[in-house]
């Protein structure tokens, strides 16, 4: 394994049926050809992922995904043309290109058209490497499957540097400027349904479709599962700053506090960040909760943001960060 700054390195690795771990402006990817069942199974063999849990095809452009899609509804191709390039996973009933390896069995495909520029590099080189322009890059989470999302290079490494081969490459990008994973929006029936919140709201996706959001979906999401984005430590969640002062007493040394900088920090427990907005609040999560883990702290208290807006992505992730 190396970590490189060449996005040439990466697709190159990529091409060659090896992993490589890519900056997107959500989290950090660990990303495999996926067009090739070999180089997947290799991600879900470092992720420790089970193999039933579909992955995302990461495209250049809305016409590269359409060609992983059997049908596209009209709602589908108005989110793509207001949130694409972007943090938004579109699911559609899916072509013969999306093979089983990464539907993870099911008649529909997981598609996205990142912003990063850096990952957006990759996927033009990738292309030209292959002389196929709707190729995809299989791309969940890079760290270990349940465990906290990594936002940097560094995240990466750590988390991932005894799971990968040395054919394979780490391509920094600085940190993810999103820090959540992206919105998945189930495009299979005839109105749009949330299966996992994230930057786009599910205002954003009434007002671009027109349409009202659905509730009921049976297709299967990356990073839905109960209990997920865990840190070591324990994890309490707090829904009001004036519940602070009474829980922290209860707590010892080794607690660490995660909530908005108006929220004042109680004697005794360590301050792991304290973002201006719910917008920062989403950058810093991960990164707050490793840190947790790297001062070896026992517990977590996080006070909620408002959940309205991406509000709602942070509160998701930290419900299923709390379950055990």
């Amino acid at each position: 394994m190396q970590t490189t700054q060449g996005p040439g390195d990466a697709a190159h690795a990529l091409a060659r049926g090896h992993l490589a771990a890519l900056p997107t402006e959500t989290v950090y990817g660990l990303g495999a050809r996926a067009d090739d069942p070999h180089a997947v199974a290799q991600v879900y063999a470092a992720k420790g992922r089970p193999a039933d849990h579909p992955l995302i095809a990461h495209v250049r452009d809305a016409d590269a995904a359409w060609q992983w899609a059997s049908t596209v509804p009209d709602y589908a191709r108005a989110l793509a043309g207001a949130h694409w390039p972007g943090p938004l996973t579109l699911v559609l009933p899916r072509s013969p290109r999306a093979g089983d390896f990464i539907t993870g069995g099911q008649e529909t495909v997981a598609v996205r058209v990142p912003s990063h520029p850096v990952m957006r590099d990759v996927l033009t080189r990738l292309a030209e490497l292959t002389h196929d322009p709707a190729i995809g890059i299989a791309a969940p989470s890079a760290n270990r499957f349940g465990r906290v999302s990594p936002t940097t290079a560094a995240h990466v490494q750590a988390e991932l540097e005894q799971h990968l081969s040395d054919d394979d490459v780490i391509l920094e990008g600085g940190p993810s400027s999103v820090g959540v994973e992206s919105t998945i929006v189930d495009c299979t029936g005839p109105a749009p349904v949330i299966l996992r919140p994230g930057h786009v709201t599910a205002e954003d996706v009434e007002t671009t479709t027109g349409l009202p959001l659905a509730e009921r979906s049976d297709v299967r999401a990356p990073g839905t599962l109960a209990s997920h984005y865990a840190p070591e430590a324990g994890v309490t969640l707090l829904a009001h700053a004036d519940q602070l002062d009474t829980v922290a007493t209860d707590r010892g040394a080794r607690t660490g506090l995660l909530a908005l900088a108006d929220v004042a920090t109680p004697a005794g427990l360590v301050r792991l960040s304290a973002p201006e907005s719910p917008e920062d609040y989403a950058r810093v999560l991960y990164s707050a909760l490793r840190e947790a883990d790297a001062l070896e702290l026992t517990s977590v208290l996080a006070v909620l943001p408002p959940s309205d807006g991406v509000g709602a992505a942070i509160i998701d992730r930290l419900q299923r960060a709390a379950t055990r």
